[in-house]
């Protein structure tokens, strides 16, 4: 059987054979992690329970660009192997840890987002129990840190189009280690009608973090609390044994607000399962201890 040529009259190895690579602008390609952990806030009265706080590990970069600035962790893709193979290894590089839930998000692609070149950066969330976390800064980075995370929805409008319904959402970002504070905001624009296109970020203020990761941080904030709803997102970042309060504490400080005790423990019932173990030590009458149900998560 002859071999297919195309309209030139080249076969396929004649093609590859004078096929230069260089005749087209190639970008190179990082992999940047946002990692989140819950943990508890410091509480002088031991009989309360300490507040639980969402944080996401940042690092100081070392060098140029943005030298001085908080980032979140990453680095470029090396050249054998692939972008998901990058992000374990960011991963376990900045936290020592491997086997923890890690997700792709989405992909930065803006030719301007870093000033060296074209940068695309393929972002991934990755949600950590902190008691299993040995933070260790990389070659590129002077200090690694957890801060305290809030994302707040401040304003909302719709227009309406002739065909489509346009939606921009400004939320505030806030993060905050000690003395440090580093804030965004940043503009999620959702088109409505026949045509579903991806929501577009605008950063619209920035004070202090690298890049554009402001808008890495609010896509993956996004995807967590759209996915709390109807996965077990949030029991990746709980500790092999936990109380249901220890659980709705987790799912409240997502979520940005309380949610009622009875339905919560009904909706939560598949995805746990009861232990043989008690809290000891805690200031206040023992409470059941709960595991993750895997058949549940299923």
């Amino acid at each position: 059987m002859d071999e297919l040529r195309d309209k030139n009259g080249l076969t396929e190895q004649e093609f590859l054979q004078q096929y230069e690579p260089g005749d087209y602008v190639r970008p190179s390609m990082a992999a940047d992690m946002v990692i989140f952990t819950v943990q508890d806030a410091q509480e002088d009265n031991y009989r309360k329970l300490p507040e639980k706080r969402l944080r996401v590990l940042l690092i100081q970069r070392g060098g140029h660009p943005y030298l001085g600035c908080w980032a979140l962790p990453g680095g470029f893709v090396r050249p054998n192997e692939t972008i998901g193979q990058a992000a374990q290894r960011e991963l376990y590089e900045e936290t020592g840890v491997s086997q923890v839930y890690l997700e792709q998000l989405y992909t930065f692609s803006d030719p301007n987002r870093d000033p060296r070149t074209w940068v695309m950066s393929c972002a991934y969330l990755a949600l950590i129990d902190s008691a299993q976390i040995h933070l260790r800064p990389g070659d590129d980075a002077d200090n690694a840190a957890w801060f305290d995370f809030s994302f707040q929805l401040v304003r909302e409008e719709k227009e309406h189009l002739p065909e489509e319904i346009l939606r921009r959402q400004v939320y505030h970002l806030q993060l905050v280690n000690g003395e440090i504070s580093l804030s965004a905001q940043v503009q999620r624009e959702d088109r409505i009608g026949q045509t579903v296109c991806p929501p577009v970020y605008q950063l619209l203020s920035n004070e202090g973090l690298a890049f554009d990761h402001a808008k890495i941080l609010a896509c993956a904030m996004e995807r967590m609390r759209g996915k709390i709803s109807y996965s077990a997102i949030a029991l990746h970042l709980m500790p092999e044994r936990f109380t249901l309060t220890q659980l709705q504490q987790v799912y409240e400080v997502i979520l940005g607000k309380e949610l009622l005790k009875a339905a919560f423990r009904r909706k939560i019932a598949p995805l746990v399962q009861e232990t043989d173990y008690f809290t000891e030590n805690a200031g206040h009458r023992p409470s059941r201890l709960y595991r993750r149900n895997w058949e549940g998560l299923l």
